[in-house]
């Protein structure tokens, strides 16, 4: 709105709603109102005893003074991160004029994306604490007149596709109203890397959001999820299930860092994001395995 990307003729307070709670679930996971903030839920006992790789992601976002303030329901409305969509100046960008073509294909298109893209667009999901929550299989509540529904944190966000202007799943007609979080093995080893031009108040080039199931020096199970590289996170299930009985090893994570970034494709300026992306897997696996 800011930057007259958006217009509305309203907006609505809904900051007296009762949703800034953070509570135990019956199965033992935790529900996070959509209200809480980010500081008051990367601070949080239950978070950091439980689901310590969100705190980590919630703390590299942003500022103190932005986290004091953002919403968690917020953070997953962010809109995608490209300087053609936010300068209104130039008139091509199809999630701002769907059909008005993407000037950042041809463009300056360094910190864009290089998975999951179209020829509609190209753009990044900016958020750092979504990615963790892709990685923590988290399901995003809402309610409408319709009644209530879960959606999926992997199908929360969309890809471009032929319809950029869309960002998630949420019809306009719901509120995000709670994000759960169940049960989770992944509270001891694990490692948010975020890869950024300085050590603050930038955004993602890369992101990860890696977090190991060990016994011993086996792998019972693994969570990837990647920011920064694509429309929304990018986890692969598939790399996740490369690690399941292996042992923790540089060239382990190296072959699941491969499968990951297998369809990746670059541009003119960013092209350099596949071997920084493949590196920041490999690292964020081998802190998380404690061989860094």
């Amino acid at each position: 709105m800011k930057d007259n990307v958006e217009q509305p003729s309203r907006l609505v307070d809904i900051n007296r709603l009762q949703l800034a709670k953070i509570e135990t679930l019956p199965d033992g996971g935790v529900r996070i109102g959509a209200l809480a903030r980010n500081s008051d839920t990367a601070n949080d006992p239950l978070i950091r005893e439980r689901y310590p790789l969100l705190a980590q992601a919630l703390l590299s976002g942003a500022s103190p003074q932005l986290r004091n303030l953002a919403t968690d329901g917020g953070n997953l409305m962010q809109r995608t991160r490209c300087y053609y969509f936010m300068d209104t100046t130039f008139p091509a960008c199809n999630k701002r004029n769907p059909g008005s073509g993407c000037a950042a294909i041809e463009g300056f298109n360094r910190i864009h994306a290089i998975l999951g893209a179209s020829e509609q667009c190209i753009a990044t999901h900016p958020s750092d604490m979504c990615v963790a929550l892709a990685a923590l299989d988290a399901k995003v509540q809402v309610k409408g007149p319709k009644g209530a529904r879960t959606i999926p944190m992997l199908e929360f966000h969309r890809l471009p596709g032929t319809t950029p202007q869309l960002d998630t799943n949420l019809r306009a007609d719901e509120l995000i109203t709670s994000i759960d979080l169940p049960p989770s093995p992944f509270n001891k080893d694990f490692h948010y890397l975020k890869v950024r031009d300085r050590n603050s108040y930038a955004f993602a080039l890369v992101s990860v959001a890696a977090a190991l199931d060990l016994n011993g020096q086996t792998i019972r199970g693994a969570r990837i999820a990647l920011g920064g590289v694509a429309h929304k996170p990018w986890r692969s299930l598939e790399a996740e299930q490369l690690l399941n009985g292996a042992s923790p090893s540089e060239q382990k994570f190296a072959e699941a860092a491969d499968v990951i970034l297998r369809d990746a494709h670059g541009y003119k300026y960013n092209a350099f994001k596949i071997p920084l992306a493949k590196q920041a897997v490999v690292r964020a696996l081998t802190v998380a395995g404690g061989a860094a």
